[in-house]
């Protein structure tokens, strides 16, 4: 911990009382002396009670929407509870909690699992780590690459969840729906000839491990577990591609980004095309030339507004189907598409080596 030092004030000028002492004086009422007044005695007092569950046991318990508002938060010693924080967060710490079933809304920094065992759960996080937990099943969207330490048993699905706030909570949390790379796993603690974590099976359903809160209260909450609600795409991940075609396409930032991309998956999957991996990055005229090649001019006057956000389809024909669906549907809008069968997996491993560089992976 720092220490934390203030200068001394000087006296206030003409007899008044420093601003952060305002209020003090006499009680006109009484004649007595009122105590001075601080900034900081104004401010609401922040309780560590209500951002903690501990050592509960058979219970449903959880905060809805805007009861947490970006503070830390701790569960621990928890033991068949089903947990649900429907908020974004600082950080959240779970320490030895025993099967539990538990919802985490977006959080800024990291999450940590510490000795916990035969757990469900669904997390949208920064960071994602566990030490020495056993048997977890999780439903995750991580902006950097997952670890874990002396941890065994380890299932990893992709996040999908829904409902009403959720967005904005992701925004609050500074997080983005298209960074999320839940199957990278990095296991800390490998043990020559095991296998400490794999994937869900791809049927999984969220509902299946961490089901809809059955209290009254945390019923409120408008919560759907339909993937195709989910307010993150559904990627594949590093899970073995069906087919040897990818094709990359890439949107540049305007008002209606996030919404194109995700009408662009809605129309690509729903022809039986797989979303294999998406990222949202900024990227510079040398990124450019870099990944866009030739095509390269034509957009780096694009990449001042801010971030693109680039998408991965894999199937046979996706490349001729990116480029009829983007002419079509998005004819008025600029958008990078691979040319070819030939040169889209070039483009594929361009642009997504050049993002995890720049996102430090």
């Amino acid at each position: 911990m720092g220490c934390f030092f203030s200068r001394r004030r000087k006296p206030a000028q003409g007899g008044q009382l420093p601003l952060q002492q305002a209020g003090a004086g006499q009680d006109a009422a009484t004649g007595e002396q009122k105590a001075p007044q601080y900034s900081w005695d104004l401010r609401d007092k922040i309780d560590p009670k209500d951002y903690t569950f501990s050592g509960l046991k058979n219970e449903t318990v959880g905060r809805l929407p805007g009861k947490v508002a970006g503070q830390q938060f701790v569960i621990q010693d928890c033991e068949n509870c089903k947990i649900y924080i429907f908020d974004h967060s600082a950080t959240i710490t779970i320490d030895d909690c025993v099967n539990c079933q538990i919802f985490l809304g977006p959080i800024k920094g990291s999450v940590f699992f510490r000795d916990c065992k035969d757990c469900k759960c669904v997390v949208a996080c920064q960071q994602f780590r566990t030490r020495d937990c056993r048997k977890l099943e999780v439903f995750l969207c991580c902006a950097t690459q997952p670890i874990i330490e002396s941890s065994t048993g380890m299932k990893f699905g992709c996040f999908q969840y829904y409902y009403p706030e959720l967005a904005l909570q992701f925004k609050d949390a500074g997080l983005s729906i298209f960074n999320n790379t839940w199957s990278n796993i990095h296991d800390f603690t490998p043990v020559s000839g095991e296998n400490n974590w794999g994937l869900l099976p791809e049927t999984a359903v969220v509902q299946d491990y961490v089901p809809l809160p059955s209290s009254e209260e945390l019923k409120a909450v408008r919560v759907s577990t339909d993937a195709a609600k989910s307010i993150i795409p559904i990627t594949r991940g590093r899970r073995q591609k069906n087919s040897d075609e990818s094709c990359l396409t890439v949107f540049f930032a305007g008002d209606y980004t996030t919404a194109n991309a995700r009408k662009l998956i809605d129309e690509m999957t729903s022809k039986g095309f797989q979303l294999v991996q998406t990222k949202e990055v900024l990227m510079k005229a040398e990124d450019a030339h870099r990944v866009f090649q030739q095509s390269a001019l034509e957009f780096i006057p694009l990449l001042e507004k801010g971030p693109v956000v680039a998408l991965e389809f894999n199937g046979d024909g996706a490349v001729e189907q990116c480029q009829s669906t983007i002419n079509e549907v998005f004819s008025g809008t600029k958008v990078f598409v691979s040319e070819s069968k030939a040169s889209a997996s070039q483009d594929v491993d361009n642009f997504y080596n050049f993002a995890d560089m720049q996102m430090g992976m």
